[in-house]
């Protein structure tokens, strides 16, 4: 994620997803699934939205839900790949999500879908995000999470270690819960929070899970990536330990997505801060009736518990 050092081929990632724009209908039941939770969590703000974006809008499906909102006003759709961004109610704007071409201050709701796990440069795009936020404008957005894809990564390292004594890189390294708040903190975010949901989804095979994969952009479009293709005999042997550690009883595979949410607000001086240290009017003890002990007395302790340095 450092822009110093590449780890996406970000033209390929485009031509690859343009290659699935016409199809994108039938490969859209996790993006609908992460629209209708960030949809749900803003309807849930009292406040309104007269001007949003949706940040990697793929083919509108989270705008258009969003759009439903009566505290949202109007949706401008951001997307890369200008096959999808013609298929995205108006307005839209062919545009990387590593270079916005917003004002600051000018935007009042920023969303983004299953789209920001793919950039170089995250930090940067978190930056960018948050200058264009007016003042106590908000980000809400959903990415990848670590433990996304764990079973396709082992079938397909597991099969070339076999086969060819070695693996390279297939599948993207996604960052977990904590990387993802301490970027949004880094980016100077107020009130952060991430959380994360993990959902099993079934598929027929474990072509079918990568044919899907391909249409929401994670394909094999790392830089360090070999240029070659799986050799056939890899990718049989692949399915095969993938079939084995992972089939259903229903003859289907299985495969896991760690959806990461992610919210922050653009800082203002309505917006609470954190007490300092020492400034407490009541002491926590006295809260809750209970006594002061030392970080040394043990009779702070239960009898039988054990202390823990961390």
């Amino acid at each position: 994620m450092n822009a110093d050092r590449e780890l996406f081929d970000r033209s390929l990632l485009r031509r690859r997803r343009a290659r699935f724009a016409g199809e994108m209908g039938e490969h859209e039941a996790l993006l609908s699934h992460v629209a209708a939770e960030i949809a749900d969590r803003i309807g849930a703000i009292l406040r309104d939205f007269p001007l949003a974006l949706d940040l990697g809008a793929y083919h509108g499906v989270l705008g258009r839900a969003v759009a439903a909102l009566p505290s949202v006003g109007e949706i401008i759709y951001a997307e890369s790949v200008p096959a999808l961004a013609a298929r995205c109610p108006r307005p839209s704007v062919v545009c990387d999500e590593e270079l916005l071409p917003f004002k600051d201050e000018s935007l009042a709701l920023v969303l983004s879908g299953l789209a920001l796990h793919r950039v170089n440069d995250l930090p940067g795009a978190l930056i960018q995000i948050r200058r264009a936020l007016r003042p106590d404008g908000l980000f809400l957005g959903a990415a990848l999470g670590s433990s996304s894809l764990k079973e396709l990564r082992h079938a397909l390292i597991e099969a070339e270690a076999e086969l060819h004594g070695g693996a390279s890189p297939r599948i993207a390294p996604f960052a977990d819960v904590r990387q993802y708040g301490a970027l949004l903190q880094r980016a100077g975010f107020a009130l952060p929070v991430t959380d994360a949901e993990l959902l099993m989804v079934t598929y027929p095979t474990p072509r079918d899970l990568m044919r899907e994969i391909r249409a929401l952009g994670g394909g094999n479009v790392m830089a360090a990536r070999r240029k070659e293709p799986l050799p056939r005999g890899t990718l049989e042997r692949a399915e095969e330990i993938y079939r084995s550690r992972y089939g259903t009883p229903e003859g289907k595979i299985a495969a896991s997505f760690e959806i990461v949410y992610l919210s922050g607000w653009a800082p203002h001086a309505s917006q609470q801060k954190p007490l300092a240290p020492g400034s407490a009017r009541q002491r926590l003890a006295d809260a809750l009736g209970t006594t002061d002990h030392s970080a040394g007395d043990k009779a702070g302790f239960p009898a039988g518990a054990k202390r823990e340095s961390k």
